[in-house]
């Protein structure tokens, strides 16, 4: 069998769902390059900063590492950007759609979030909110956003930093998109973890 036997999909029998369903299955073990293959495109992508969009992923992800950042934050902290590809309105939502089957509630909700804080630096500058993150007052992960906007986002332009490459972060992609979708015991939810670790920190930098 080389392709499903319908036109319409209401007229689609158990074969021919078992036949895509192992497709789709043996699509999605592809997933973590194909994200890779997407984040070195920032490279090509807007610019006007000192760096590239790429250099600044790579550059937020090293400050994580350095800071003893999870396996989760690390992940999400590479492809936080990854939405300016395609969707340069809502980056943040978008990328937050492709990580929330694999990793923790907390770093999604951070991620899909992190544009309304990131106004804080500049929003004033552009006719915008500065405070749009105001209304998530309250929230159990407000303190983890604002801590990411900080520590990893609004301070990883810096051309003269000391970033690691994109093979350093590899191995975790492909670890994370490996995962089984939705296993509550990877979401998480309700759950926080800090973003910095003092003692992976220090093993870190040795």
């Amino acid at each position: 069998m080389d392709h499903v036997k319908f036109t319409a999909m209401k007229d689609g029998d158990k074969e021919d769902y078992d036949f895509l369903t192992d497709h789709e299955v043996e699509y999605t073990r592809g997933t973590a390059q194909r994200l890779l293959t997407a984040l070195e495109t920032l490279d090509e992508g807007l610019s006007g900063y000192k760096i590239t969009r790429l250099g600044h992923s790579l550059q937020s992800a090293t400050r994580a590492w350095r800071d003893g950042a999870d396996t989760d934050w690390l992940v999400s902290t590479l492809l936080h950007d990854i939405g300016d590809i395609f969707a340069p309105y809502n980056h943040d939502e978008y990328a937050a759609a492709i990580l929330k089957p694999f990793v923790r509630e907390q770093c999604t909700w951070v991620v899909e979030k992190h544009g309304d804080f990131q106004m804080i630096y500049y929003g004033q500058h552009v006719g915008a909110n500065p405070h749009k993150r105001d209304a998530y007052a309250g929230h159990a992960y407000f303190d983890d956003c604002a801590t990411f906007c900080e520590r990893w986002d609004q301070s990883s332009f810096d051309p003269d930093y000391d970033t690691l490459p994109l093979e350093q972060f590899r191995p975790l992609v492909e670890d994370v998109f490996a995962r089984t979708p939705y296993d509550r015991a990877v979401i998480l939810p309700g759950v926080r973890v800090a973003l910095v670790d003092p003692t992976i920190a220090q093993a870190r930098q040795t």
